[in-house]
Formats: C-alpha cells, structure tokens, sequence
C-alpha cells in the first residue's frame, strides 16, 4: 500500500508564506512526476506546480514567482515554498505523485488526504 501525507498547511496573514511538505511511503519502486493541486471551495481541482523526477518544474501562471515546488529523491517527498500569499490562494492542497509499485509494473496516480491553506486579507 501506498501513502501520500501531507504536512504544513495553517492560516497565515497575506503577504506570508508557508512550506508544504508530503511524503510518500510504503510499497514504492520509482516516482516519477510529483505535484500539488488545490481545489478552492465551489472549483474545480487545479494544477500548482509539478516537478519531473529529473527535477523539472512547471507553475501555473497564478502562482509563478511566488511559489516554489522541490522534491528529496531520497526520501520521496516533494515540498511546496508559498511566499507572498493572497487570500485567493485559499485551498485545500493536495500532494500527488506519479509512481511504480514494482519494477516494470503499472504507473499509477496516488493523492494525499489534503491539507487546508487559509490566506487571511
């Protein structure tokens, strides 16, 4: 069995910054692409950052210069640097990784449970 957990959410006032972390444990032979989505209340869920095992990255345009995604190979865990924060990046943010159970077996898509962000004005 596989677990993504997600650590780090919490309220912080505009203009701060918080650090995600989410580790991967369990039964795991490679990850391979690791992100973070949020989904705010009443939308939909929506890409934030996602980093390749080979330590490529991409932002959506909301959040480019201010959030920064990295990942410890080694201990499967990815992290999320959010500075500058704005009460629209309100979210429940959900880790994700992209991985091999066994070699040469199925890649498959895991989620974590979520942790709530909240950006107070």
């Amino acid at each position: 069995q596989v677990q993504l957990v997600e650590s780090g959410g919490g309220l912080v006032q505009a203009g701060g910054s918080l650090r995600l972390s989410c580790a991967a444990s369990g039964s795991i032979f490679s990850i391979n692409a690791m992100a973070w989505y949020r989904q705010a209340p009443g939308k939909r869920r929506e890409s934030v950052a996602i980093i390749t095992n080979g330590g490529s990255t991409n932002y959506a345009d909301s959040v480019k210069g201010r959030f920064t995604i990295s990942r410890d190979n080694a201990n499967n865990t990815v992290y999320l640097q959010m500075t500058s924060l704005k009460p629209e990046d309100t979210a429940v943010y959900y880790c994700y990784a992209n991985l091999q159970r066994v070699r040469g077996g199925l890649v498959a898509p895991y989620w974590g449970q979520g942790t709530q962000v909240t950006v107070s004005s």
